[in-house]
């Protein structure tokens, strides 16, 4: 029976890419220079940290982490904004999770679109990922294509493709 999996999850190595391209894009810009703005990708727990002294120069650097994401053909929608705290001193701390694999919430939606558009497969949750069955691979196509055209929030990926 063809099945295929649908999660979400970011290339760590093309993550990295980018916040060293928004790193190096910082610090060649005049409006920060001698600024003491920090951008640091933390690997094991997904977390990007920013540290800088203004809301204008915070802006300025998520900004331009998100155009290097989007030129590295990474959807800035795995970014979960937090909110900013204060650091020491009149600095400001802001950390971005990266969202990885799809929530309990955002599965539930997809299954509840899969199963309303009356195509014959079935659609199950699997930890952070969304399994498809059919007996038809025509119908997995669909699937694919009405997965895309929806937004639940996150970016997704169709993978596992099986016959």
């Amino acid at each position: 029976m063809p099945t295929f999996d649908i999660v979400s999850k970011v290339d760590a190595q093309t993550l990295d890419n980018a916040i060293n391209n928004a790193k190096k894009e910082i610090l060649n810009r005049y409006d920060f220079n001698g600024s003491n703005s920090t951008i640091e990708l933390d690997k094991k727990t997904n977390t990007v940290t920013i540290v800088t002294e203004d809301d204008m120069r915070l802006k300025a650097i998520t900004d331009s982490i998100i155009s290097r994401m989007m030129k590295q053909s990474l959807d800035p929608n795995s970014l979960d904004f937090g909110k900013e705290h204060a650091a020491s001193g009149n600095m400001i701390r802001k950390e971005i999770k990266v969202k990885e694999g799809i929530d309990k919430e955002a599965a539930k939606k997809i299954v509840a679109k899969i199963k309303d558009s009356k195509l014959k497969v079935q659609a199950s949750m699997m930890d952070d990922q969304v399994r498809v069955q059919s007996k038809n691979i025509d119908d997995l196509q669909k699937v694919i294509s009405l997965c895309r055209s929806e937004d639940f929030g996150q970016p997704l990926q169709f993978i596992n493709m099986r016959n």
